[in-house]
């Protein structure tokens, strides 16, 4: 180690790193774990949280570590490498670390972004396992989800066909559901746009009720957004049953204990409770657990991961999806509200790539080859898109949190250009430095690890951005203006009608404001790059996910059902046949 991460694909630094991973059983005496808080499956386990939160609640907090980013190209700007890469820099500082990452979706995997496992010598592994359902959280969501769908449309079923007699006779009472008020689709674990708007229930009186439906991935379920913020088993059942599937013809909510499935809903998703364990490809532990969407949920991994990691680590790193103004303001106001978390410190991590765009470089395609203004020196294009970097260091330092800048370094990056983003980060009051993680390992994430360790032992004065007392509409517009830096919030009628509904409503009171915007802007339209001025957010819905206790209001265009590109990564995916290694995952 390190390996020739210039010469090797992913997968096959993945394969030789996999020769001497940890078993499970040694992970148990490595990590000092009994033998009963490990659930072996095959070469990886799963942790018992119960056992070992409750073993460990006496021990001190680690410190928290937040990994987000600035506004990415396309192509993301390495989040997950960042991650592990510091995971493994502490780890060669001598230091007792371990992550927190989410467990990705099929769909990116096939499709153009690939898998969530980092890059280089700053992976996860085993990475087949962890690209291709690990230990089936993913399964058991899809099916506890699709289970409530056909709760859903099978009672609707027998309720036109039967009289109030017939159903009392099979003890049932008449939901009176409203099939133009459904607002649970299907979920499955692909970027398929073709399902994106369906009928179903074509044929006779016996299969099924016709009527418009849809699908969504399965990460934007809201079965994955609770599995990320329960606190344990108890708190997930009773939240389940708390979904809202559709409305009745009066407009009242039918929720998944109406349809009396909440409770099959939750035997499929009793072992998805309890995290996955897998490690860097140096061998330091990492936690899986959760994957939601970053867009429409809280694009974290699961507060239960974070409770252990804190018990089981001096150093405990966990990953924001998106950048800053997405997924720190999520993690920020959302996920440490709910868990009562304080985080220490967070790395904002940036390329030279992603800031030359944000400078007005051209557009970054996924599939294409980068122009050379990416590959080649260019200060001009780099200084003009600096600004976007300083916001997301604004954003951070709202919090009360001075950051630490990582610039994730490409082989193309100039001298020049790093000590040009250095010099403004340090200008705007943030560490900075630059990490060589996806090249080298741990090794060349020291400078990284170095500047983490020093601002943990930094007081931070934390508060959120707003109370939980704020109006719903008032919360949306501080975020906007206070993080986005848009100069007001429109709304559609629908959009304002249903806020003062739930403004008005003391049961939603407490709900969180999960915000639903594009990634590739600061502003609601993903083509405006840098930090755009003089815009309005529009809102033009607010989705309710009752059981994650989520007020979802959506601005710009968001689907929740992503497409399949022409040039897939399932392309070049393939099995050697001789040894079975899966071949061509990035």
């Amino acid at each position: 180690m390190p390996y020739d991460a210039t010469k090797l694909k992913d997968y096959e630094i993945a394969e030789l790193a996999e020769k001497n991973m940890p078993t499970p059983m040694q992970w148990a005496e490595k990590l000092g774990l009994d033998k009963d808080e490990i659930i072996p499956y095959g070469r990886i386990c799963k942790l018992d949280f119960m056992k070992i939160i409750k073993r460990l609640e006496g021990r001190p907090d680690g410190k928290y570590i937040n990994v987000t980013a600035i506004t990415p190209t396309p192509l993301g700007e390495g989040k997950t490498t960042t991650t592990m890469g510091l995971t493994e820099g502490l780890g060669k500082r001598g230091m007792n670390v371990g992550a927190a990452i989410r467990q990705p979706s099929g769909g990116p995997t096939f499709n153009i972004k690939g898998t969530a496992a980092g890059g280089g010598n700053a992976l996860a592994i085993p990475m087949t396992e962890f690209s291709l359902g690990l230990t089936g959280d993913l399964n058991d969501i899809v099916n506890a989800h699709n289970l409530c769908m056909v709760a859903l449309t099978a009672r609707m079923q027998h309720e036109r066909n039967y009289d109030d007699a017939e159903l009392a006779k099979r003890n049932l009472r008449r939901l009176d559901i409203d099939p133009t008020n459904v607002q649970m689709g299907w979920v499955i674990d692909f970027c398929a746009q073709a399902l994106r708007n369906i009928i179903i229930g074509i044929g006779g009186k016996m299969d099924g009720y016709m009527m418009q439906s849809k699908f969504g991935i399965a990460v934007s379920s809201e079965l994955m957004a609770i599995l990320a913020v329960a606190t344990d088993l108890k708190d997930l059942r009773q939240r389940i049953g708390k979904i809202i599937v559709a409305y009745d013809k009066k407009g009242r909510p039918v929720t998944a204990e109406d349809l009396e499935v909440a409770g099959a809903m939750t035997a499929f998703m009793r072992n998805a409770i309890n995290p996955t364990l897998i490690s860097t490809a140096e061998y330091q532990p990492v936690l899986v657990h959760a994957g939601p969407f970053a867009n429409i949920a809280i694009g974290q991994s699961s507060i239960i991961a974070d409770r252990i990691g804190l018990k089981m680590f001096d150093y405990h790193i966990t990953e924001s999806g998106f950048a800053a103004d997405i997924g720190f303001e999520k993690f920020w106001n959302v996920k440490c509200r709910m868990s009562g978390l304080t985080p220490n410190v967070s790395v904002v991590t940036t390329t030279i790539r992603a800031l030359k765009m944000h400078g007005g470089g051209p557009k970054v395609v996924p599939g294409r080859p980068l122009p050379e203004e990416y590959t080649k020196e260019n200060l001009e294009l780099l200084e003009k898109g600096i600004p976007n970097l300083l916001h997301h260091i604004g954003i951070v330092r709202k919090a009360g949190i001075n950051p630490v800048v990582c610039i994730n370094a490409f082989h193309t990056d100039t001298k020049e250009e790093i000590a040009m983003v250095r010099r403004y980060a340090e200008q705007a009051g943030a560490r900075c430095a630059l990490s060589e993680h996806w090249l080298k390992g741990g090794e060349g994430a020291l400078e990284l690890a170095d500047a983490v360790i020093d601002a943990c032992n930094e007081k931070v004065d934390f508060k959120f951005l707003y109370p939980l007392e704020m109006p719903l509409r008032q919360r949306v517009e501080t975020i906007a203006r206070e993080v986005y830096g848009a100069d007001g919030v429109t709304w559609t009628p629908e959009a304002e009608a249903k806020a003062k509904m739930f403004e008005e409503n003391p049961e939603y009171r407490d709900f969180a404001t999960m915000m639903v915007k594009t990634h590739l802007s600061l502003s609601a339209d993903p083509n405006l790059k840098g930090v755009p001025k003089g815009w309005v957010l529009p809102v033009r819905d607010v989705l309710i996910f009752a059981g994650a206790k989520f007020l979802c209001p959506m601005t710009g265009t968001i689907s929740l059902m992503p497409g399949t590109s022409s040039d897939p990564a399932f392309r070049r995916i393939d099995v050697d046949v001789e040894t079975g290694a899966v071949k061509g995952l990035f």
